[in-house]
């Protein structure tokens, strides 16, 4: 049996593994430059679009485990990008702020990500794109 894409089996944890893998390829790309990884650029977009969370309601929000999250957050911070500062109404809590770094380079950023997701959606009608985003949303 020849085996193409017309012939392999009806396997969705593949055709999503072989997605997210060229998603996160193309997008790692991009962030070379800048010297960031694919999980660092989330963290950032979401503390743009939410600043002074802590790491458990940042965790919470994307859905990462506290130990996945705990590195980034260092790395984040060794470079630079993001500062912690002690909770003034609970001095065991820090809270998480972008630091002026990040923040220059936020709407480059950001149109970055948009570029890369419009590059990939590009065989996408918006109707198509609508109805993957639901789909991915519901997993």
């Amino acid at each position: 049996m020849k085996w193409d894409r017309e012939t392999l089996p009806d396997c969705i944890v593949f055709f999503l593994a072989k997605a997210y893998q060229k998603a996160h390829c193309r997008f790692k790309e991009v962030l070379k430059p800048y010297g960031l990884t694919n999980m660092q650029h989330l963290v950032l977009e979401a503390l743009w679009y939410q600043e002074g969370l802590t790491a458990a309601e940042l965790g919470k929000h994307l859905v990462l485990d506290k130990a996945t999250l705990s590195g980034v957050i260092e790395r984040l911070a060794e470079g630079g990008w993001l500062v912690r500062q002690s909770d003034p109404n609970d001095g065991r809590a820090q809270r998480l702020y972008t630091a002026p770094k990040a923040d220059n380079l936020k709407n480059e950023l950001i149109g970055l990500r948009q570029a890369t997701n419009n590059d990939l959606l590009s065989g996408f009608t918006p109707e198509e794109r609508i109805l993957l985003k639901r789909f991915l949303m519901d997993f």
